[in-house]
């Protein structure tokens, strides 16, 4: 109500600016805002801004100003405008209120979601495919909905912030692990609530940023955004009981890049180029019992940077990064040794005309796959090596879009490690279909086919389909 009126204020004091003579119009303005003030439309201090305002117009046209309105006119702007007013932000969806902007964003998704497992009973361990019945599910897609806030401001000629990012799927979790474990369809259940953002940032235009809190890592952070999947759903792993997200591409051409605890620097961007870099909280290896073993968190942080570089060069725009990685895993297996794990990750997105194309590749030595470190040290105490890459195209017709998507995972033996059910490779090809129905809503079409070998030849396979919907604002 209160910026409607505000709003319908402004329009009746412009129309009377407009209509009257001059000498008489600071009277009649005064009086209006009087009346509006009295029937509890406006405040005093808004009154007290509008008149202001009104002052220094005149001012300007060298009519005269009764005193008392010249003295708010030449009142300290703290005492007025920059206290007052709110107004919608210049973009998105949000407010200003003074010198503090205030932005809402948020996305919602669901798909139904079929399910069809080949390959009977093999068992692949740390494999996205398996399964033995077919299964339809209601769920989630890779992304599950979020509603973020973005609060920021300047003072003292640094730019601070304060950002919130809330994401639930639609789906009732067990929450065995976390928000994004595995799913529990029962009665009664409720659909678990990923904080996956909780951070600050400062800096200045010039000098870069700092940012504190959690947030998305360094490494294999682009790959994952600019993934077709994200939009849809990819490999539909737990279909039978989904949790908050599907896998999509994770494990199946990336290593998730997860959401994490860390202080980064980001540069300015240095005509189209940024660099990146900072300490992150140290991850526990996690294991296959039998498989592989774990680790403590070791008395160092773990390290990642990246460099980013943007490119419009000849029709053709597009942007080339590459990251890094490196953290030591400490007391493995409780046996005192503490190797350490490092990735290393190049990528390119390029689009000419309605056609992108994207080329990811990554490889690790002791940083295992799917999820960060997750497999990475064999039963003998050995690293192993894991290395991955995606190629992907979309074409855009209209508000249509049609993509193609192929990657793969690979985990490799560890040195006198001997042959077992253990994953060697998981890949899939997704082929999907999108509509921009609004600015805000895209409707996706998808099928996937994965797959998962082991090493001593197991193999487990997929086919899934998943029509749905998608909506960001």
């Amino acid at each position: 109500m209160r910026i409607r009126d505000i709003l319908l204020a402004g329009a009746c004091l412009g129309a009377l600016g407009l209509s009257m003579a001059a000498p008489a119009r600071a009277d009649v303005t005064d009086d209006l805002l009087n009346q509006l003030q009295a029937k509890g439309i406006l405040t005093a201090q808004e009154v007290q801004v509008l008149k202001a305002r009104k002052a220094e117009e005149d001012a300007k046209r060298g009519q005269a100003v009764p005193d008392t309105t010249r003295a708010q006119a030449q009142a300290p702007a703290g005492n007025a405008d920059s206290a007052g007013f709110i107004r919608a932000a210049d973009t998105g969806v949000g407010l200003r209120i003074g010198e503090v902007e205030v932005k809402l964003s948020g996305s919602i998704n669901g798909f139904y979601t079929y399910d069809n497992p080949k390959g009977g009973n093999d068992v692949v361990v740390g494999g996205v495919a398996g399964g033995t019945e077919e299964t339809s599910s209601i769920r989630s897609g890779l992304l599950p909905s979020f509603l973020k806030f973005d609060i920021t401001t300047t003072q003292g000629g640094i730019d601070v912030g304060a950002h919130f990012g809330l994401y639930p799927g639609i789906n009732s979790s067990a929450t065995a692990v976390g928000a994004n474990s595995g799913g529990l369809p029962i009665g009664l259940g409720t659909s678990g609530i990923d904080f996956r953002q909780n951070y600050l940032t400062f800096g200045t235009k010039n000098a870069g940023e700092i940012k504190i809190g959690r947030d998305i890592g360094l490494f294999g952070s682009d790959v994952i955004l600019n993934d077709i999947t994200l939009l849809g759903v990819g490999t539909a792993a737990g279909n039978n009981a989904p949790g908050n997200t599907s896998l999509g591409r994770i494990g199946i051409g990336y290593i998730y890049t997860d959401f994490q605890p860390q202080i980064t620097y980001t540069s300015p961007d240095f005509g189209g180029f940024k660099v990146a870099a900072g300490i992150f909280q140290p991850l526990h290896a996690v294991a296959a019992p039998g498989f592989s073993l774990e680790s403590d968190s070791g008395d160092t942080p773990g390290f990642q940077a990246k460099a980013t570089y943007t490119l419009d060069v000849g029709g053709v725009k597009g942007t080339v990064w590459g990251s890094f990685l490196t953290q030591e895993l400490a007391n493995v297996g409780g046996t005192g040794r503490s190797p350490t794990g490092q990735a290393f990750d190049v990528g390119t997105k390029l689009t000419f005309g309605p056609v992108t194309a994207l080329g990811y590749y990554y490889t690790t030595e002791g940083v295992g796959t799917t999820g960060l470190f997750y497999n990475a040290i064999a039963a003998n105490g050995n690293k192993r090596d894991s290395d991955g890459f995606i190629l992907q195209g979309q074409a855009k017709f209209g508000k249509a879009a049609l993509g193609v998507s192929y990657g793969e995972s690979n985990l490799d033996l560890a040195g006198g490690e001997a042959v077992s059910e253990l994953v060697e490779t998981n890949q899939s090809w997704v082929f999907q279909a999108q509509y921009a129905l609004t600015s805000w809503l895209n409707l996706v079409g998808e099928y996937t086919n994965t797959e998962s070998d082991a090493h001593n030849g197991n193999k487990a396979e997929n086919n899934s389909i998943a029509l749905g919907a998608i909506m960001f604002f």
